[in-house]
């Protein structure tokens, strides 16, 4: 009986998400799509290549809407047997609140492992595989943006890149080496730089000025050795907005940036917010759950599901605006990443226990 009930709640929920999952990119790759129409045309870039470009960032779409489908895919599940008295009939059965939450948070760990999976290893190379597609389509550089080039500072060291190309290979390359007083020492300029493997970046045909007090001294090399932890793929931070990173590449740009005395605030609450994101579908089911037992006192279905799409936005909208305050007030990144969930998990206890003593 027990595995029956949780198989048929399983199979309402399942359809239900998916359904609004693919409604909801469905609008997405529409609206997308239409974004990048501004750019058809121009550049070389063809009306297929943007069709493709919408395609490949679509596993970044599943990871952002997740919990946001979850909880229309439950609230539309439960209101509906809540609405043919099924609900009634199983809590006439003897299925308690406890239990309907153990079946509903087995069923939600599915959505938070594929949340998960997305978010560490779909989304992540989909959205560089599809910028660097975009770059190529229109034959651009990603710093091309920027007027001076990339600046990053890698210990003693300060690199300016005039041109990363997509495929991650630098043209036009500055190192400025300093002293322990912060002197420059030497200043290394080279025509491009390859990603060489073990933290290594190759840089050809490169000129070094040499500071010796007084004078200086030019010489010419074949080749220089850059050693960094900067690789190709923490590099791709540039191309990839931190809430598209993996925990991986977060991490280890994170420690790059403490090593060099710089902010890593919003990087530290993106890696926050990956590790408890996957989380929300729990949270999202939670919410959900007091529908399922207020009959019709709060509406027919199509009411409870524009409730529950007002909750997703809400929360959307949130996660990123509490994101966005912990950057600008220095906020710990625990707080600004878990406090949306628990924000709403704290509104789902209350609206339960005020459903149930009713």
């Amino acid at each position: 009986m027990s595995r029956t009930l949780s198989r048929y709640l399983a199979r309402e929920v399942f359809s239900a998400t998916l359904l609004v999952l693919l409604a909801f990119l469905a609008l997405f790759a529409f609206f997308d799509f239409i974004n990048e129409l501004d750019s058809v045309g121009k550049d070389g870039y063809e009306l297929h290549q943007a069709l493709i470009y919408v395609a490949m960032i679509m596993p970044g779409r599943v990871y952002e809407l997740m919990p946001v489908a979850v909880l229309i895919g439950t609230l539309y599940a439960l209101t509906t047997l809540a609405r043919h008295s099924e609900i009634t009939v199983m809590r006439a059965s003897g299925l308690s609140t406890w239990r309907l939450m153990r079946i509903l948070a087995a069923i939600g760990s599915v959505f938070v492992v594929l949340t998960f999976v997305f978010g560490e290893y779909i989304a992540p190379p989909a959205e560089s595989a599809a910028q660097q597609w975009r770059l190529t389509a229109t034959n651009s550089a990603v710093s091309q943006q920027l007027r001076s080039g990339l600046w990053v500072k890698d210990g003693p060291l300060v690199i300016n890149v005039r041109t990363l190309l997509p495929d991650r290979t630098m043209e036009k390359v500055r190192i400025y080496g300093f002293d322990e007083h912060y002197a420059l020492s030497f200043l290394s300029e080279a025509e491009k730089g390859v990603y060489d493997g073990h933290h290594r970046w190759r840089l050809e045909s490169v000129q070094q000025t040499r500071f010796h007090g007084d004078r200086t001294e030019l010489v010419s090399l074949p080749e220089f050795i850059w050693h960094s932890e900067l690789t190709p793929e923490v590099l791709s931070v540039l191309m990839v907005v931190p809430e598209r990173m993996s925990v991986a590449n977060l991490w280890a740009y994170i420690r790059h940036l403490k090593e060099n005395q710089q902010n890593s605030d919003r990087y530290e609450i993106a890696l926050w917010k990956k590790v408890v994101y996957p989380f929300a579908a729990l949270v999202m089911m939670a919410l959900a759950l007091p529908f399922a037992f207020s009959h019709d006192r709060m509406g027919g279905v199509s009411v409870k599901v524009f409730l529950g799409v007002m909750l997703g936005i809400g929360f959307h909208l949130l996660n990123g605006l509490l994101s966005n305050l912990g950057v600008i007030n220095a906020w710990p990144p625990a707080l600004a990443a878990l406090t949306p969930s628990m924000l709403f998990l704290a509104a789902a206890a209350v609206m339960l226990y005020a459903v149930e003593r009713r």
